[in-house]
Protein backbone atom coordinates (compact mmCIF):
# COMPACT_ATOMS: atom_id res chain seq x y z
CA UNK A 1 0.00 0.00 0.00
CA UNK A 2 1.43 3.39 -1.01
CA UNK A 3 1.71 6.42 1.27
CA UNK A 4 -1.30 8.11 -0.36
CA UNK A 5 -3.28 4.85 -0.15
CA UNK A 6 -2.60 4.79 3.59
CA UNK A 7 -3.75 8.38 4.04
CA UNK A 8 -6.77 7.83 1.82
CA UNK A 9 -7.87 4.66 3.59
CA UNK A 10 -7.57 6.38 6.95
CA UNK A 11 -9.56 9.33 5.61
CA UNK A 12 -12.42 7.13 4.38
CA UNK A 13 -12.57 5.38 7.75
CA UNK A 14 -12.61 8.77 9.50
CA UNK A 15 -15.36 9.96 7.16
CA UNK A 16 -17.64 7.17 8.39
CA UNK A 17 -17.06 8.35 11.94
CA UNK A 18 -17.42 12.02 11.05
CA UNK A 19 -20.93 11.48 9.66
CA UNK A 20 -22.06 10.67 13.21
CA UNK A 21 -20.69 13.93 14.71
CA UNK A 22 -23.28 16.54 15.64
CA UNK A 23 -22.85 20.29 15.87
CA UNK A 24 -21.95 20.25 19.56
CA UNK A 25 -19.16 17.71 19.14
CA UNK A 26 -17.76 19.55 16.11
CA UNK A 27 -17.82 22.85 17.99
CA UNK A 28 -16.11 21.24 20.99
CA UNK A 29 -13.36 20.01 18.69
CA UNK A 30 -12.97 23.48 17.18
CA UNK A 31 -12.78 25.04 20.61
CA UNK A 32 -10.07 22.53 21.51
CA UNK A 33 -8.14 23.63 18.39
CA UNK A 34 -8.60 27.28 19.38
CA UNK A 35 -7.23 26.67 22.87
CA UNK A 36 -4.39 24.50 21.56
CA UNK A 37 -3.22 27.19 19.15
CA UNK A 38 -3.20 29.87 21.84
CA UNK A 39 -1.35 27.68 24.32
CA UNK A 40 1.24 26.58 21.75
CA UNK A 41 2.32 29.90 20.23
CA UNK A 42 5.93 29.47 21.32
CA UNK A 43 6.41 26.07 19.68
CA UNK A 44 4.56 27.17 16.53
CA UNK A 45 6.82 30.22 16.15
CA UNK A 46 9.89 28.07 16.79
CA UNK A 47 8.96 25.62 14.01
CA UNK A 48 7.96 28.46 11.70
CA UNK A 49 11.39 30.03 12.23
CA UNK A 50 12.95 26.90 10.70
CA UNK A 51 10.90 27.45 7.56
CA UNK A 52 11.80 31.16 7.44
CA UNK A 53 15.50 30.37 7.81
CA UNK A 54 15.34 27.90 4.92
CA UNK A 55 13.38 30.43 2.84
CA UNK A 56 16.08 33.06 3.26
CA UNK A 57 18.79 30.53 2.38
CA UNK A 58 16.84 29.65 -0.76
CA UNK A 59 16.50 33.31 -1.78
CA UNK A 60 12.75 33.67 -1.29
CA UNK A 61 11.49 37.25 -1.78
CA UNK A 62 10.53 39.30 1.25
CA UNK A 63 6.91 39.43 0.05
CA UNK A 64 6.74 35.64 -0.06
CA UNK A 65 8.48 35.34 3.30
CA UNK A 66 5.75 37.57 4.67
CA UNK A 67 3.17 35.00 3.47
CA UNK A 68 5.13 32.31 5.28
CA UNK A 69 5.71 34.12 8.57
CA UNK A 70 3.71 33.36 11.72
CA UNK A 71 3.83 35.89 14.54
CA UNK A 72 1.99 35.84 17.86
CA UNK A 73 -0.54 38.23 16.34
CA UNK A 74 -1.10 36.02 13.29
CA UNK A 75 -1.46 32.89 15.40
CA UNK A 76 -4.02 34.73 17.52
CA UNK A 77 -5.74 35.72 14.28
CA UNK A 78 -5.85 32.08 13.14
CA UNK A 79 -7.29 31.07 16.51
CA UNK A 80 -9.86 33.87 16.31
CA UNK A 81 -10.87 32.54 12.89
CA UNK A 82 -11.56 29.15 14.47
CA UNK A 83 -13.64 30.80 17.17
CA UNK A 84 -15.69 32.60 14.53
CA UNK A 85 -16.36 29.31 12.75
CA UNK A 86 -17.79 27.93 15.99
CA UNK A 87 -20.27 30.82 16.01
CA UNK A 88 -21.40 30.14 12.43
CA UNK A 89 -24.51 28.12 11.74
CA UNK A 90 -23.79 24.47 10.98
CA UNK A 91 -24.90 23.94 7.37
CA UNK A 92 -25.11 20.15 7.65
CA UNK A 93 -28.69 18.93 7.83
CA UNK A 94 -30.20 22.20 6.62
CA UNK A 95 -33.30 21.63 4.52
CA UNK A 96 -32.89 23.69 1.36
CA UNK A 97 -35.94 22.56 -0.56
CA UNK A 98 -38.72 20.03 -0.82
CA UNK A 99 -42.20 19.28 -2.02
CA UNK A 100 -44.91 16.65 -2.05
CA UNK A 101 -45.61 15.19 -5.49
CA UNK A 102 -49.11 14.44 -6.80
CA UNK A 103 -48.44 10.72 -6.24
CA UNK A 104 -47.82 11.32 -2.54
CA UNK A 105 -44.00 11.07 -2.57
CA UNK A 106 -42.46 13.54 -0.16
CA UNK A 107 -39.08 14.90 -1.31
CA UNK A 108 -36.68 16.80 0.93
CA UNK A 109 -33.43 18.36 -0.29
CA UNK A 110 -30.90 18.48 2.55
CA UNK A 111 -27.31 19.70 2.93
CA UNK A 112 -24.65 17.04 3.55
CA UNK A 113 -20.83 17.13 3.73
CA UNK A 114 -18.78 16.77 0.56
CA UNK A 115 -16.84 13.93 2.21
CA UNK A 116 -13.05 13.79 1.89
CA UNK A 117 -11.51 17.03 0.66
CA UNK A 118 -7.93 17.26 -0.58
CA UNK A 119 -6.33 20.70 -0.35
CA UNK A 120 -3.04 21.51 -2.11
CA UNK A 121 -1.54 24.86 -1.19
CA UNK A 122 1.70 26.81 -1.08
CA UNK A 123 3.64 28.65 1.62
CA UNK A 124 0.84 30.10 3.76
CA UNK A 125 0.61 28.02 6.96
CA UNK A 126 -2.52 29.90 8.08
CA UNK A 127 -4.31 28.00 5.30
CA UNK A 128 -3.58 24.80 7.23
CA UNK A 129 -5.73 25.90 10.15
CA UNK A 130 -8.40 27.73 8.13
CA UNK A 131 -8.94 24.74 5.84
CA UNK A 132 -9.01 22.13 8.59
CA UNK A 133 -11.42 24.14 10.74
CA UNK A 134 -13.84 24.85 7.92
CA UNK A 135 -13.79 21.26 6.72
CA UNK A 136 -14.44 20.05 10.27
CA UNK A 137 -17.43 22.36 10.86
CA UNK A 138 -18.95 21.30 7.53
CA UNK A 139 -18.58 17.64 8.52
CA UNK A 140 -15.74 16.80 6.14
CA UNK A 141 -12.42 15.00 6.42
CA UNK A 142 -9.40 16.84 4.96
CA UNK A 143 -6.07 15.75 3.53
CA UNK A 144 -3.74 18.76 3.45
CA UNK A 145 -0.71 19.05 1.18
CA UNK A 146 1.28 22.24 1.80
CA UNK A 147 4.48 23.29 0.09
CA UNK A 148 7.96 22.30 1.21
CA UNK A 149 8.58 25.96 2.18
CA UNK A 150 6.21 25.60 5.16
CA UNK A 151 6.72 21.94 6.05
CA UNK A 152 7.89 22.46 9.65
CA UNK A 153 5.06 24.92 10.37
CA UNK A 154 2.47 22.61 8.81
CA UNK A 155 3.67 19.51 10.64
CA UNK A 156 3.47 21.39 13.91
CA UNK A 157 0.02 22.84 13.27
CA UNK A 158 -1.48 19.54 12.08
CA UNK A 159 -0.02 17.67 15.04
CA UNK A 160 -1.58 20.19 17.43
CA UNK A 161 -4.97 20.05 15.69
CA UNK A 162 -5.03 16.25 15.63
CA UNK A 163 -4.34 16.20 19.36
CA UNK A 164 -7.10 18.74 19.91
CA UNK A 165 -9.84 16.95 17.95
CA UNK A 166 -8.92 13.63 19.55
CA UNK A 167 -9.30 15.22 23.00
CA UNK A 168 -12.83 16.19 21.93
CA UNK A 169 -13.72 12.60 21.07
CA UNK A 170 -13.28 12.76 17.29
CA UNK A 171 -10.94 10.64 15.18
CA UNK A 172 -7.56 12.34 14.67
CA UNK A 173 -7.58 11.23 11.02
CA UNK A 174 -10.26 13.76 10.12
CA UNK A 175 -7.22 16.07 9.70
CA UNK A 176 -4.24 14.64 7.84
CA UNK A 177 -1.07 16.12 6.34
CA UNK A 178 0.85 14.84 3.35
CA UNK A 179 4.28 15.11 4.97
CA UNK A 180 6.09 14.01 1.80
CA UNK A 181 6.23 17.17 -0.35
CA UNK A 182 7.76 15.52 -3.41
CA UNK A 183 6.19 16.03 -6.83
CA UNK A 184 5.71 12.29 -7.23
CA UNK A 185 3.51 12.08 -4.14
CA UNK A 186 1.64 15.24 -5.14
CA UNK A 187 0.82 13.64 -8.51
CA UNK A 188 -0.35 10.48 -6.75
CA UNK A 189 -2.60 12.59 -4.51
CA UNK A 190 -4.17 14.23 -7.58
CA UNK A 191 -5.21 10.81 -8.85
CA UNK A 192 -6.55 9.39 -5.59
CA UNK A 193 -10.17 9.60 -6.74
CA UNK A 194 -11.19 6.45 -4.91
CA UNK A 195 -10.54 8.26 -1.63
CA UNK A 196 -10.96 12.00 -2.28
CA UNK A 197 -14.25 13.57 -3.36
CA UNK A 198 -12.98 17.02 -4.34
CA UNK A 199 -9.58 18.70 -4.67
CA UNK A 200 -9.00 22.38 -3.93
CA UNK A 201 -5.70 24.01 -4.98
CA UNK A 202 -4.68 27.29 -3.32
CA UNK A 203 -1.69 29.18 -4.65
CA UNK A 204 -0.20 30.71 -7.75
CA UNK A 205 -1.11 30.07 -11.34
CA UNK A 206 1.51 27.36 -11.82
CA UNK A 207 0.15 25.23 -8.98
CA UNK A 208 -3.49 25.71 -9.98
CA UNK A 209 -2.90 24.89 -13.65
CA UNK A 210 -0.87 21.81 -12.72
CA UNK A 211 -3.69 20.49 -10.54
CA UNK A 212 -6.31 21.26 -13.20
CA UNK A 213 -4.31 19.38 -15.84
CA UNK A 214 -3.25 16.36 -13.78
CA UNK A 215 -6.11 15.63 -11.38
CA UNK A 216 -8.61 12.83 -11.91
CA UNK A 217 -10.56 14.24 -8.95
CA UNK A 218 -13.11 17.05 -9.44
CA UNK A 219 -11.29 20.35 -8.84
CA UNK A 220 -12.50 23.69 -7.51
CA UNK A 221 -10.22 26.27 -9.10
CA UNK A 222 -9.20 28.95 -6.61
CA UNK A 223 -6.74 31.63 -5.81
CA UNK A 224 -4.96 32.93 -8.92
CA UNK A 225 -5.56 36.65 -8.69
CA UNK A 226 -4.63 38.85 -11.63
CA UNK A 227 -6.79 41.68 -10.30
CA UNK A 228 -7.29 45.19 -11.72
CA UNK A 229 -8.35 48.67 -10.73
CA UNK A 230 -9.74 50.81 -13.55
CA UNK A 231 -9.50 54.56 -12.89
CA UNK A 232 -12.38 55.97 -14.90
CA UNK A 233 -12.61 59.34 -16.60
CA UNK A 234 -15.04 60.33 -13.84
CA UNK A 235 -12.88 59.13 -10.95
CA UNK A 236 -12.16 61.06 -7.78
CA UNK A 237 -8.35 61.14 -8.19
CA UNK A 238 -7.56 61.25 -4.47
CA UNK A 239 -9.84 58.25 -3.87
CA UNK A 240 -8.35 56.39 -6.82
CA UNK A 241 -4.80 56.83 -5.52
CA UNK A 242 -5.78 55.56 -2.06
CA UNK A 243 -7.61 52.53 -3.47
CA UNK A 244 -4.78 51.59 -5.85
CA UNK A 245 -2.22 52.07 -3.11
CA UNK A 246 -4.14 49.88 -0.68
CA UNK A 247 -4.96 47.21 -3.23
CA UNK A 248 -1.32 46.94 -4.32
CA UNK A 249 0.78 47.58 -1.21
CA UNK A 250 -1.27 46.65 1.87
CA UNK A 251 -0.23 43.03 1.35
CA UNK A 252 1.08 42.46 -2.19
CA UNK A 253 1.69 38.72 -1.82
CA UNK A 254 -1.98 37.70 -1.59
CA UNK A 255 -4.40 36.83 -4.38
CA UNK A 256 -6.76 39.78 -3.88
CA UNK A 257 -3.97 42.34 -4.30
CA UNK A 258 -4.05 44.06 -7.70
CA UNK A 259 -1.47 43.39 -10.40
CA UNK A 260 -2.76 45.93 -12.96
CA UNK A 261 -3.96 49.51 -12.95
CA UNK A 262 -5.87 50.77 -16.00
CA UNK A 263 -6.35 54.52 -16.40
CA UNK A 264 -8.57 56.59 -18.68
CA UNK A 265 -6.44 58.87 -20.87
CA UNK A 266 -8.24 62.02 -19.68
CA UNK A 267 -7.06 61.50 -16.07
CA UNK A 268 -3.71 59.81 -16.74
CA UNK A 269 -1.61 62.88 -15.95
CA UNK A 270 -3.19 63.88 -12.61
CA UNK A 271 -3.60 60.27 -11.46
CA UNK A 272 -0.09 59.08 -12.27
CA UNK A 273 1.44 62.30 -10.90
CA UNK A 274 -0.33 61.76 -7.58
CA UNK A 275 0.46 58.04 -7.52
CA UNK A 276 4.14 58.67 -8.24
CA UNK A 277 4.30 61.03 -5.29
CA UNK A 278 2.45 58.50 -3.09
CA UNK A 279 4.72 55.58 -3.90
CA UNK A 280 8.01 57.45 -4.22
CA UNK A 281 9.68 54.45 -5.86
CA UNK A 282 8.15 51.83 -3.52
CA UNK A 283 6.44 50.00 -6.40
CA UNK A 284 8.07 49.13 -9.73
CA UNK A 285 5.91 50.02 -12.71
CA UNK A 286 5.78 48.21 -16.04
CA UNK A 287 3.66 50.31 -18.37
CA UNK A 288 2.71 51.31 -21.88
CA UNK A 289 4.08 54.32 -23.78
CA UNK A 290 1.58 56.79 -22.32
CA UNK A 291 2.24 55.62 -18.75
CA UNK A 292 5.97 56.20 -19.30
CA UNK A 293 5.30 59.91 -19.84
CA UNK A 294 4.16 60.27 -16.24
CA UNK A 295 5.79 57.38 -14.33
CA UNK A 296 9.26 55.90 -14.29
CA UNK A 297 8.73 52.50 -15.90
CA UNK A 298 11.01 49.48 -15.71
CA UNK A 299 10.17 48.63 -19.31
CA UNK A 300 7.36 48.92 -21.82
CA UNK A 301 4.70 46.35 -21.00
CA UNK A 302 3.97 43.34 -23.20
CA UNK A 303 0.98 40.98 -23.08
CA UNK A 304 2.77 38.60 -20.70
CA UNK A 305 3.23 41.44 -18.19
CA UNK A 306 -0.51 42.05 -18.16
CA UNK A 307 -1.11 38.33 -17.54
CA UNK A 308 1.40 38.00 -14.70
CA UNK A 309 0.56 37.59 -11.03
CA UNK A 310 3.56 39.44 -9.55
CA UNK A 311 2.73 38.93 -5.85
CA UNK A 312 5.28 41.65 -5.12
CA UNK A 313 5.77 45.42 -5.24
CA UNK A 314 5.40 45.41 -9.02
CA UNK A 315 2.43 46.56 -11.09
CA UNK A 316 1.52 46.68 -14.78
CA UNK A 317 -0.14 49.87 -16.04
CA UNK A 318 -2.15 50.70 -19.14
CA UNK A 319 -3.87 53.82 -20.42
CA UNK A 320 -7.16 53.37 -22.33
CA UNK A 321 -9.39 55.63 -24.37
CA UNK A 322 -12.71 54.55 -22.85
CA UNK A 323 -14.41 52.18 -20.41
CA UNK A 324 -15.04 49.58 -23.12
CA UNK A 325 -11.28 49.20 -23.70
CA UNK A 326 -10.80 48.77 -19.95
CA UNK A 327 -13.47 46.07 -19.72
CA UNK A 328 -12.06 44.27 -22.77
CA UNK A 329 -8.57 44.34 -21.26
CA UNK A 330 -9.79 42.96 -17.92
CA UNK A 331 -11.83 40.16 -19.49
CA UNK A 332 -8.85 39.25 -21.68
CA UNK A 333 -6.12 39.21 -19.05
CA UNK A 334 -7.95 38.79 -15.74
CA UNK A 335 -8.41 35.55 -13.82
CA UNK A 336 -12.06 36.19 -12.86
CA UNK A 337 -11.10 36.95 -9.28
CA UNK A 338 -11.66 40.58 -8.18
CA UNK A 339 -11.94 43.74 -10.27
CA UNK A 340 -12.63 47.39 -9.40
CA UNK A 341 -13.73 50.61 -11.05
CA UNK A 342 -13.19 54.00 -9.44
CA UNK A 343 -15.86 56.39 -10.72
CA UNK A 344 -18.63 58.76 -9.67
CA UNK A 345 -20.55 58.01 -12.88
CA UNK A 346 -23.41 55.65 -12.00
CA UNK A 347 -23.89 54.46 -15.60
CA UNK A 348 -20.23 53.48 -15.87
CA UNK A 349 -20.32 51.80 -12.49
CA UNK A 350 -23.34 49.71 -13.49
CA UNK A 351 -21.85 48.88 -16.90
CA UNK A 352 -18.56 47.76 -15.35
CA UNK A 353 -20.25 45.51 -12.80
CA UNK A 354 -22.53 44.00 -15.45
CA UNK A 355 -19.90 43.31 -18.13
CA UNK A 356 -16.77 42.39 -16.17
CA UNK A 357 -16.56 38.61 -15.71
CA UNK A 358 -15.25 38.06 -12.20
CA UNK A 359 -16.32 36.57 -8.87
CA UNK A 360 -16.19 39.97 -7.14
CA UNK A 361 -16.66 43.31 -8.93
CA UNK A 362 -16.18 46.51 -6.90
CA UNK A 363 -17.12 50.13 -7.31
CA UNK A 364 -14.93 52.56 -5.36
CA UNK A 365 -13.43 50.02 -2.94
CA UNK A 366 -10.20 48.06 -2.66
CA UNK A 367 -10.10 44.50 -4.00
CA UNK A 368 -8.44 43.50 -0.72
CA UNK A 369 -11.92 42.98 0.73
CA UNK A 370 -12.43 39.77 -1.26
CA UNK A 371 -12.03 37.53 1.75
CA UNK A 372 -14.24 35.13 3.67
CA UNK A 373 -13.76 36.99 6.94
CA UNK A 374 -14.51 40.38 5.37
CA UNK A 375 -17.60 38.96 3.64
CA UNK A 376 -18.92 37.61 6.95
CA UNK A 377 -18.32 33.96 6.08
CA UNK A 378 -15.70 33.30 8.75
CA UNK A 379 -12.38 31.87 7.60
CA UNK A 380 -12.37 30.78 3.97
CA UNK A 381 -11.17 27.64 2.22
CA UNK A 382 -10.24 29.73 -0.82
CA UNK A 383 -11.63 32.11 -3.39
CA UNK A 384 -13.18 30.26 -6.30
CA UNK A 385 -12.57 31.83 -9.71
CA UNK A 386 -14.82 29.36 -11.52
CA UNK A 387 -18.61 29.19 -11.77
CA UNK A 388 -19.34 25.64 -10.52
CA UNK A 389 -20.02 24.65 -7.83
CA UNK A 390 -18.88 27.68 -5.86
CA UNK A 391 -17.75 31.20 -6.76
CA UNK A 392 -15.88 33.85 -4.76
CA UNK A 393 -14.91 33.39 -1.09
CA UNK A 394 -15.80 29.84 -0.07
CA UNK A 395 -17.23 29.48 3.40
CA UNK A 396 -19.06 26.60 5.04
CA UNK A 397 -21.89 26.21 2.55
CA UNK A 398 -19.39 25.81 -0.31
CA UNK A 399 -18.01 22.75 1.51
CA UNK A 400 -21.33 20.94 1.39
CA UNK A 401 -23.42 19.28 -1.29
CA UNK A 402 -26.95 17.96 -0.95
CA UNK A 403 -28.94 14.79 -1.17
CA UNK A 404 -32.60 14.12 -1.90
CA UNK A 405 -34.51 12.24 0.77
CA UNK A 406 -37.69 10.64 -0.58
CA UNK A 407 -40.41 9.12 1.57
CA UNK A 408 -43.36 7.17 0.24
CA UNK A 409 -46.09 4.77 1.30
CA UNK A 410 -45.77 2.08 -1.32
CA UNK A 411 -45.66 4.08 -4.56
CA UNK A 412 -44.42 2.24 -7.66
CA UNK A 413 -43.77 3.67 -11.09
CA UNK A 414 -46.09 2.58 -13.84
Amino acid sequence: MSYIDELGSAAKAAEREMIKAGTLQKNNALRAIYEKLLSSKEIIIKENARDIENARINGMSEAMIDRLTLTEQRIEGMAEGVLQIIALKDPVGEVIGGEELPNGLKIVKKRVPLGVIGIIFESRPNVTVDAAALCLKAGNVCILRGGSDAIYSNKCLVKLMREAVESAGLCADIIQLVADTSRLVANELMKADKYIDVLIPRGGGGLIHSVMQNSTIPVIQTGEGNCHVYVDRFADIEMAVEIVNNAKTQRPSVCNAIENVIVHKDVAEPFFTALKEKWNGKVKVIGDEITSKYMEVERIAEDEDYRKEFLDYVIAAKVVGNIDEAIEHINRFGTKHSECIVTINLDNAEKFQRLVDAAAVYVNASTRFTDGFEFGLGAEIGISTQKLHARGPMGLQALTTFKYLINGNGQIRG
